[in-house]
């Protein structure tokens, strides 16, 4: 018996999903497509496949025994094909993806730069918020996103992209007014630009000392863009991410203070909807982005 594999394709994907119209999502195709499918393959080899009500799509009998079967060579074959590049299309389409307002801007627009010159078939539309969205209900493919603990969500596939680092740094204006602190205690009576209103934070050193400190700053922000013109004006010490300051420090307008102090930041993550066939373009982008902070980390390289 000749069986078309896509038919054979069609079916597993209603088998897994117990439903046509998720199959249908899934494979990309009309849910009659998937109705009229089913009925052929049903057709030729003779036996109800599947048993459907209005609710619930289940394998019967005869469709257990074929799935079992086939399911198992389906994957086998797909995997294989993966794995050879001249065979496959270019990679195209179009890609969503959210991140932060600095990072973004700070780090990913290189980044997507470089990959829309390496993947010209891919379109790549990102924007730039603070806010947490919900990538499924507001249509977005991937998000990077900035954590202090591990993402823990189940409705999304996470992978760490590294750790980042959040220093103090002051203006060489700054420093020649007011002097350069020589301890946390001293640092804690300066001038600050603080993010938002986060006046407490704790800082740790290179050895494994903890220092508590009180911010007081009349001058704050709800961005970090914000906290760094003002620093890099001479408004104040600032503690800023390394990845926004460290074009500044190379220039030097910017001066890192208490330089082996830092703050327990968290990792960045790279993040899509939880499914089973993550489309290869976000997968592209995702191998993209480890490649490139392989290159240049986030945070400084002990």
């Amino acid at each position: 018996m000749n069986l078309d594999l896509n038919l054979l394709r069609l079916f597993v994907a209603v088998a897994e999903t117990e439903s046509f119209s998720k199959a249908a999502q899934q494979l990309g195709v009309p849910r009659p497509t998937v109705s009229r499918s089913i009925a052929r393959l049903e057709d030729a080899v003779g036996a109800r496949l599947l048993q459907r009500t209005t609710r619930h799509v289940a394998l019967s009998t005869a469709g257990r025994a074929l799935y079992e079967r086939i399911a198992p060579k389906l994957l086998a074959l797909q995997t294989s094909l993966d794995d050879v590049p001249e065979i496959e299309a270019p990679a195209s389409g179009k890609i969503r993806i959210t991140a932060p307002v600095d990072l973004g801007a700070a780090v990913f627009a290189e980044i997507a730069a470089r990959f829309a010159c390496r993947y010209p078939g891919i379109a790549l539309e990102t924007s730039l918020s603070n806010a947490t969205v919900d990538l499924v209900s507001e249509g977005f493919d991937a998000a990077l996103r900035i954590s202090m603990k591990p993402l823990k969500d189940s409705t999304l596939s996470a992978k760490n992209l590294g750790p980042f680092t959040m220093q103090i740094f002051a203006a060489p204006s700054y420093i020649a007014q007011e002097g350069t602190p020589k301890s946390p205690q001293e640092a804690e009576a300066h001038r600050w630009v603080q993010f938002r209103d986060r006046d407490r934070v704790q800082l740790q050193s290179a050895d494994g000392e903890r220092a508590t400190i009180v911010r007081q700053g009349r001058l704050r922000g709800d961005e970090m863009f914000f906290v760094r013109e003002a620093v890099r004006a001479g408004g104040g010490l600032g503690l800023l991410p390394t990845f926004i300051a460290d074009t500044f420090v190379a220039s030097g307008e910017l001066v890192p203070v208490l330089a082996k102090w830092t703050v327990k930041s968290g990792s960045v993550w790279f993040v899509s909807p939880s499914a089973k066939q993550t489309p290869k373009r976000v997968l592209l982008l995702r191998d993209h982005i480890v490649d490139a902070l392989r290159v240049r980390p986030l945070a400084p390289v002990a």
